[in-house]
């Protein structure tokens, strides 16, 4: 898949990346990999908002339609990835996982004492992308004891906060009706 990348990429970056309606220079993040398991290569991007706009970063994902050899553009959600690109250590990242789910990591590596990692797995389940899992760590870097290390399985609502056992109740939320109060409120952090 790694070689594939390049080529799906350069057949993207002469003309606006279809219904997504942005230029490919504010491509920021793609991976790819088999998201629907059909043995045919997809794609996902994260992408810049426009010059001048308060918006976060938007996720575009694409299947290959595999009898028409073509990328679909199947989900759009402009204003959904956090990120940063005037300090660095605030810009997201994106990775295809051996299991065709896709990683979206957001994260504070460079600024202030409050330091932090946000990851959401996200896998296809009927025709659709679910955050299947959550993974959040932090640390204060002038109190080394004020740390945070939560991992859950966002369908089964079983992981770990700090080394403790941890059950909320499991839920099928799809990656458009994502937000991070969820994953923050199931592992202590605040939220709603």
């Amino acid at each position: 898949m790694k070689r594939l990348l390049p080529l799906i990429l350069a057949a993207l970056l002469p003309m606006p990346v279809g219904a997504a309606d942005f230029p490919a220079d504010r491509i920021v993040a793609a991976a790819g990999g088999d998201w629907n398991k059909d043995a045919n290569p997809d794609l996902a991007l994260i992408a810049k908002p426009e010059e001048g706009s308060d918006d976060d970063n938007g996720i575009y994902i694409y299947i290959n339609k595999g009898d028409e050899k073509r990328l679909e553009l199947v989900t759009a959600l402009p204003n959904k990835v956090w990120g940063n690109y005037a300090m660095f250590g605030q810009e997201p990242e994106l990775a295809a996982l051996a299991n065709g789910s896709i990683a979206i990591t957001t994260k504070n590596d460079a600024v202030g004492r409050d330091r932090w990692r946000q990851t959401l797995t996200v896998a296809y389940r009927n025709f659709d992308f679910v955050v299947a899992g959550y993974t959040y760590s932090s640390y204060d870097t002038l109190d080394q004891n004020n740390t945070t290390e939560c991992d859950f399985n966002v369908l089964t609502g079983k992981g770990k906060v700090n080394s403790k056992a941890l059950t909320v109740k499991g839920e099928l939320v799809l990656l458009k009706d994502w937000d991070d109060q969820i994953g923050q409120k199931a592992c202590g952090l605040g939220g709603e």
